[in-house]
This record gives structure tokens, C-alpha cells and sequence, in this order.
């Protein structure tokens, strides 16, 4: 059953997805500690806070902040959704372009990672979210 990007029911099941393919992909092969500001979301509060942490060869994704984040990225909840739902790097570089995406601390860290190209389990998991995404 879909849900709203980023609800708590949306993260569950993303993470059920995340965890069912867990140790069938490459590993990361860049480390990051990123923490993720998302406005303009259409419930709770209007702000969400989340981070990504690679440093462990895996992605954890979670609700929350890191103290020790390398990067911390702000976008609205459309752009957040069509860089990680759709995987359309164009909306996240004309948003960049576009001051839609504000970025402070390490922005190497930030293009090494969008420049790793996504393996086969990595696309499986992108597919599955999608379906699960309204």
C-alpha cells in the first residue's frame, strides 16, 4: 500500500525494503555523515529532520540529526521527493542551481556520493520505494 513520501508509515516500510536487500550490494565506496533538512512537508510540523549515514558500507536512513554530520543539505519536500523517489539527478542539480538546495560543510563528501553509480540491488531497492510512494 503506498504512502506519503516520508510519512512514519512511508519510513517503515522503506526500511523493511532497505533491510531486505541488505549485504546484496556493493558497498558504499564513499562515507558520509549527512543530515537532512526537508520543508514545506504536507503534515506534521512542516519541517522534518533526517540524516543519512554511510560511514558503516551500508545506508542508514532516520529520523533525526547527527552531531558529527559532514554535510547538512535543505531542500523542500517536492525536490527531496524527485531526487530520491524519481532519481532524477536534473531536478536535484537545477534545484541546486535554483537555490532550492542550501548546503553547508563538505560539499566534496556530498558529489562523491552522487557520483557512485547505483548496482543492481541498489536499483531494486529504488524501484520498491517508488512503488511504495505516493
Amino acid at each position: 500500500m503506498p504512502h506519503p513520501f516520508l510519512s512514519d508509515e512511508w519510513f517503515d516500510e522503506a526500511k523493511a525494503i532497505r533491510e531486505k536487500y541488505a549485504g546484496q550490494g556493493t558497498p558504499m565506496g564513499h562515507q558520509i555523515k549527512m543530515n537532512q533538512i526537508i520543508t514545506d512537508v504536507p503534515f506534521g510540523e512542516g519541517e522534518l529532520k533526517l540524516y543519512v549515514d554511510t560511514s558503516t558500507g551500508g545506508i542508514v536512513m532516520a529520523k533525526g540529526q547527527l552531531d558529527d554530520a559532514d554535510v547538512t543539505v535543505t531542500t523542500d519536500y517536492e525536490t527531496a521527493r524527485k531526487i530520491f523517489v524519481d532519481q532524477d539527478p536534473q531536478a536535484g542539480m537545477q534545484a541546486f542551481m535554483s537555490g532550492k538546495i542550501k548546503v553547508q560543510g563538505d560539499m566534496m563528501k556530498l558529489m562523491q556520493m552522487q557520483g557512485a553509480a547505483p548496482d543492481e540491488a541498489a536499483r531494486k531497492v529504488a524501484d520498491e520505494i517508488k512503488d511504495i510512494t505516493t
